[in-house]
């Protein structure tokens, strides 16, 4: 056997060995956490019986691992191959099939799901179907098993077909979404801070899916031809060192909410939480072991063993967390889920009515969304990070652009965070000025910061053909969904039709009563004002800007349409979402309608300052291009010695001159 064919058989033995010890090393551990944490004992009534009881969270943990390959493959390959080479392809198959073991996991977790919750005999007769039928369709349990299972089948199809840049990326964003209906189910759905909880929850499980997804796309992808193994582990490095800080965030979050005090250590669920931790700090540490020590002995004589060494211990600590995390999802945590609902407030929100929003709360009151936090974290970090490689460099970026930026995500954190997240669910007249803090002052912060000309000018261009941050960032900025929503009419559309159409519409009520309703009217006001001002005032390139006339003409009116917005507000009659504001049971506050009406003056006056401050800058803008264009002139007729007003004098020197002989003619 020549050495090339011996070194590919003993490549394909560690890519089967990997996967065995990822498999092996998740089923010791979800059976030793499920023994620990009592998640599989005998419940005192409805006993669906030990296959059902062992099945649910195996099969969860089946389920977890192939949506690890599905989501991970993608990502890596989107961030670290070329599209159109056998390894891209590779990445998609891998994650096709991760997809197609998703779905048949999901499906058999959620039927195994229906038999925890009613204990049913199993049978063909039409009664147990038509109540299978109706779990899978009318109970948000079944409706999440069920939608989780569908997206598993349609990313199946899609990462098979579909081999581009653009449908790689679509379908990485609905493997994503794959991870969202199930993380309002479960003991995150239930906790008394529903919110954190879900977040994290959808958080842990996408970072952790990223983390391990590209881990066994390394070991697939090992010596592959077409694969530059050194630059691929590096930028698979940068991926997991995101995911890592995803993961070790979240976690804490949900723990917090799970166990509520120290005590909780110590119960089983705790114990579980403790295994869990100490293997993520382990990873950690091996990541760090491998981006500064493997990675440059890659392109050695040894870097065969050094990879599989590292990368087979990093699987094996990856399947002990992976069980670790199945078992934990069916262990009741010790503290924190809801109790019988005994007020109005809680059978609305889950938790507790607040006291009195007085002057004080404004300084003491958070009620944190990890979302964000995360996300103006990571805006933050990576901002303040290209700063300093343009000023390394030699390069200047001007400082009050990073101070508005930095103002920009600090706000954000308040907005999501502060004492308006925690009373916006009580006062629609904090709703509304949350509601205009998102969409007006936030993006007037964040687009001064000028983030996407700072990203082009501080990430490094591949030469390779793949697509990292900067070239991904220049796909979006020319791309045609971008050349359309960045278009002034159309950006300033979105931003006052969406306006009236959530508050006079069923959207309000559905971000009321909805996680994910909530979550969407946050990201879609802060996105459609960044647009919204980006269109007029943005240093940030888009493909067409109007002229400033046009700009204030366009502001004109949109603030014309925001004034009667608020002023439609505080003239309504009924209360909006009544069933909601009007049913808290507060005793505390301005009355319902009351409130809902300084709401309507919030929108109509405090709403008009960030669009003031717009207009001042247009005008701003419009006279400094007007001096740009004046001194450009005068340094044109410098240099040519005013040789175009010499030539224009004299043309109107010789059409008086044969107008006056012309007239002695007549």
């Amino acid at each position: 056997m020549s050495s090339r064919a011996a070194t590919t058989s003993r490549s394909s033995a560690y890519r089967v060995a990997g996967v065995a010890i990822l498999i092996a090393a998740a089923l010791v551990a979800v059976v030793i956490a499920l023994l620990i944490g009592g998640g599989a004992k005998t419940p005192l009534l409805q006993d669906p019986g030990p296959f059902v009881l062992w099945g649910t969270p195996i099969a969860k943990l089946i389920m977890n691992m192939a949506g690890a390959a599905m989501l991970g493959s993608l990502v890596l390959a989107l961030f670290a191959l070329r599209s159109g080479d056998k390894s891209f392809d590779s990445a998609l198959n891998v994650a096709s099939i991760g997809a197609a073991v998703f779905t048949v996991a999901a499906g058999l977790a959620g039927f195994l799901a229906f038999m925890v919750a009613f204990a049913p005999k199993l049978s063909l007769e039409r009664e147990f179907g038509a109540q299978l039928g109706r779990f899978l369709l009318t109970l948000p349990l079944g409706q999440s098993w069920l939608i989780t299972t569908v997206f598993g089948a349609v990313i199946t199809v899609l990462a098979f077909a579909w081999r581009s840049w653009t449908t790689t990326l679509l379908t990485a964003i609905l493997a994503a979404a794959s991870f969202l209906p199930l993380a309002t189910q479960g003991h995150a759905g239930d906790l008394a801070g529903h919110n954190v909880a879900v977040n994290s929850i959808l958080l842990h499980t996408i970072g952790a899916a990223v983390w391990l997804g590209g881990l066994l796309l390394l070991v697939v992808l090992r010596g592959r031809p077409d694969v530059d193994l050194p630059r691929l582990v590096a930028r698979y490095s940068t991926l997991a060192i995101v995911a890592f800080i995803v993961v070790a965030v979240s976690g804490v979050a949900r723990s917090v909410v799970a166990l509520g005090d120290w005590s909780a250590l110590w119960t089983p669920y705790g114990t579980i939480l403790i295994a869990k931790v100490v293997l993520l700090g382990g990873m950690g540490l091996l990541g760090a072991w491998y981006r500064t020590r493997l990675i440059p002995k890659l392109a050695g004589e040894r870097a065969s063993r050094w990879f599989w060494m590292l990368v087979l211990c990093e699987v094996a600590l990856m399947g002990l967390a992976s069980g670790a995390a199945a078992a934990l999802a069916r262990t009741p945590p010790p503290t924190g889920e809801v109790a019988f609902a005994q007020t109005p407030a809680e059978v609305l929100t889950r938790s507790a009515l607040p006291p009195e929003f007085t002057i004080d709360r404004w300084f003491t009151a958070w009620d944190l969304d990890i979302l964000w936090l995360v996300a103006a974290g990571f805006g933050l970090f990576f901002y303040l990070a290209g700063v300093i490689r343009l000023h390394r460099r030699g390069d200047r970026w001007p400082i009050y652009r990073t101070i508005f930026w930095v103002l920009g995500m600090l706000m954000l954190v308040w907005v999501t965070g502060g004492p308006i997240n925690a009373y916006q669910e009580y006062l629609f007249s904090v709703h509304m000025l949350g509601h205009m803090m998102l969409s007006m002052a936030i993006p007037l912060l964040l687009v001064s910061g000028a983030p996407v000309t700072l990203a082009l000018r501080a990430i490094h261009k591949r030469d390779d053909d793949t697509r990292g941050g900067r070239e991904w960032i220049m796909w979006a900025v020319h791309s045609p969904f971008s050349r359309v929503v960045t278009h002034p009419f159309v950006a300033a559309g979105i931003f006052i039709l969406s306006l009236w159409a959530f508050y006079f519409t069923d959207l309000v009520r559905w971000s009321m009563y909805e996680h994910l309703g909530h979550e969407w009217m946050v990201a879609h006001f802060l996105i459609s004002g960044y647009l919204f001002v980006l269109s007029l005032i943005g240093a940030d390139p888009v493909p067409y800007r109007l002229p400033y006339a046009g700009r204030l003409i366009t502001l004109i009116a949109v603030m014309a349409m925001h004034a009667f917005f608020g002023m439609a507000i505080m003239m309504q009659e009924g209360l909006m979402v009544a069933d909601w504001f009007g049913s808290m049971g507060r005793t505390w506050g301005p009355e319902p309608i009351d409130d809902q009406y300084i709401g309507g003056g919030v929108a109509w006056s405090i709403g008009e300052i960030p669009t003031l401050i717009l207009a001042i800058t247009v005008a701003i803008q419009w006279s400094r291009d007007d001096t740009k264009v004046q001194r450009r002139g005068d340094r044109h007729a410098d240099r040519t010695g005013d040789a175009e007003l010499e030539e224009y004098n004299a043309k109107l020197a010789a059409l008086a001159e044969r107008d006056r002989r012309q007239g002695e003619r007549a």
